[in-house]
């Protein structure tokens, strides 16, 4: 055996470097090919919707130097893309995973997703209070949070996650729960002046540090008890800030098409574009309403409202459970929440309005997770299968879980029809979005399947749309919509965000059962020139 080489000799490959006959210029070129990418043969389909062409990509120092007319002897690693798809990178312009996105997390990853919008539906990670434990409260069961996060600023969650493992861009919304809890806790109800000015103020500087909008939840406590007034402010400063508005609307049920009217009349006053986040007509009962609602969109778009929407390839939503319960019952926190489940008269005035306003049957509703070992073989399981169990009402069963579980329960639910979904999906105004989270339970498998599904099943199978124009609601589409300079189409100079899959293999067979299996087909995902679906080139 050698003996090891003493720290103050040359090693082998420094007494190359300094050879006199060491050829300098080839080492040039090495270093060069090291920089760059070639993807070769295969079909580039750019984002914009044009058929897609046969032709080279070539990428350099993370950015697309050329797509085609690329000379034969470029020096570069070369990757085979022969009968695959040559797409950018896809935008999940609907996403939970604020907090995962400074993780190392592969399921966004591995489906192609390049860049997701957190902070949707009122939920964002930061403007974070010093003293954090109601936004936890707020958010933890849609953000899967454990532990003391939160950023101040939306500068200081940017810089945390580009420091950190994530393999995904995040990009936030601000959420106005989150907004409000900042400076009011879990108050419900009009802020007072005062208040008012410092949530203004607020919203207005996440969105000059580089949030790329604004978001409502008001379907959930605080915002659901936000008078107009309050949201017609924040939308001007959203307007002004020329960034989006992104609302999880008061009702997708019966009353949906007065919910519809308010964000139209939004927009309308405020001057803000207006993105409605995941379109649905939840319960058979109000299946029918989809068309008035389409209506309403297609006309406020014509006379000139910047108006689109969003939705997932699956007929089930996923939530907490809380969402059945009239949203008063919230006030003061969970504690407050399971006092008044306590107190006979409360708990029964909260049973009638959660049945009186009930969008679903019983048997549609299954338990997704649950904090506790207790209750994990819930999960799984309906609300109608789990009160034959325990021999109760199912309205008394939701109230028990909840208490039992410190309010942290999420479901799944079958919201809509097959023949609704298909006319989102398809709609000219759309673009497709995950809305997935993680959960400590079983997730629903849009966290893992949604892209590979759209491109699989409804673009391949049932033939709902060209390859092009599915690629182009899930590229193009969501970057621009969000003004995204740089992504979004294979082009000369954009950020090599790409993703090759076989255009005949891509499927999403996660399901309702197996939620987290990966998707198939999916053969190279690179961000900024870096491969991403399996850590790295």
């Amino acid at each position: 055996m050698r003996d090891a080489p003493s720290l103050h000799s040359n090693p082998p490959r420094l007494r190359v470097w300094w050879h006199p006959t060491f050829d300098r210029n080839r080492l040039r070129v090495l270093l060069l090919a090291l920089m760059r990418l070639l993807l070769t043969g295969g079909t580039v389909v750019d984002g914009t919707g044009i058929p897609g062409v046969r032709a080279d990509v070539l990428v350099e120092n993370g950015r697309i130097a050329s797509v085609g007319g690329i000379p034969e002897n470029v020096e570069a690693e070369r990757i085979d893309c022969s009968n695959c798809v040559v797409a950018p990178g896809f935008i999940d312009i609907h996403s939970h995973s604020d907090l995962q996105a400074h993780q190392d997390k592969v399921e966004k990853a591995r489906q192609g997703v390049t860049t997701e919008v957190v902070g949707n539906c009122s939920f964002s990670a930061f403007p974070a209070a010093e003293e954090r434990s109601a936004l936890h409260e707020f958010a933890n069961s849609i953000f899967c949070g454990s532990g003391d996060w939160g950023w101040h600023t939306a500068k200081e969650y940017y810089a945390d996650a580009a420091k950190g493992p994530g393999r995904v861009n995040p990009l936030s919304l601000v959420g106005h729960g989150t907004l409000r809890i900042s400076e009011v806790g879990l108050k419900q109800g009009p802020l007072a002046p005062a208040e008012m000015d410092a949530i203004e103020q607020r919203l207005s500087d996440c969105l000059a540090e580089g949030a790329v909008g604004f978001s409502t939840g008001l379907m959930y406590a605080p915002g659901s008890s936000a008078p107009f007034e309050e949201l017609e402010r924040l939308c001007r400063v959203v307007a002004r800030h020329g960034k989006l508005y992104a609302t999880h609307m008061r009702s997708y049920f019966g009353g949906i098409l007065e919910s519809i009217d308010e964000q139209l009349e939004l927009a309308r006053r405020s001057g803000c574009r207006l993105q409605i986040s995941h379109l649905q007509i939840a319960g058979r009962k109000n299946w029918d309403l989809q068309r008035k609602v389409i209506d309403k969109i297609e006309r406020a778009h014509r006379q000139g409202i910047d108006v689109a929407f969003d939705c997932y390839p699956y007929v089930a939503g996923s939530t907490v459970l809380t969402q059945i319960l009239p949203q008063s019952a919230l006030e003061g926190g969970i504690a407050a929440m399971l006092a008044r489940f306590a107190d006979p008269a409360a708990r029964a005035r909260i049973a009638s309005e959660t049945l009186e306003n009930l969008a679903w049957a019983w048997s549609d509703v299954y338990i997704s997770a649950v904090a506790s070992a207790r209750n994990a073989s819930l999960v799984g399981k309906s609300l109608e299968e789990i009160s034959k169990e325990r021999q109760r009402e199912p309205v008394q069963t939701v109230m028990d879980l909840l208490a039992e579980e410190n309010g942290a329960v999420n479901m799944l639910c079958f919201n809509q029809s097959e023949e609704n979904l298909r006319q989102t999906l398809a709609h000219p105004l759309s673009m497709i979005g995950s809305d997935g989270f993680y959960v400590k339970g079983r997730p629903h498998p849009r966290l893992a399947g949604t892209f590979p599904k759209l491109l699989g099943y409804y673009t391949r199978q049932e033939k709902l749309f060209s390859l092009e124009e599915a690629i182009r609601k899930i590229t193009s589409i969501p970057a621009e919509r969000l003004r995204l300079n740089g992504r979004g189409v294979l082009a000369p100079g954009n950020a090599a965000d790409i993703v090759v899959f076989h255009p005949q293999e891509v499927a999403g067979p996660a399901d309702y059962e197996n939620p987290e299996v990966p998707p198939t087909g999916i053969r190279y995902v690179f961000r900024n020139g870096n491969r991403t679906d399996n850590g790295g080139r």
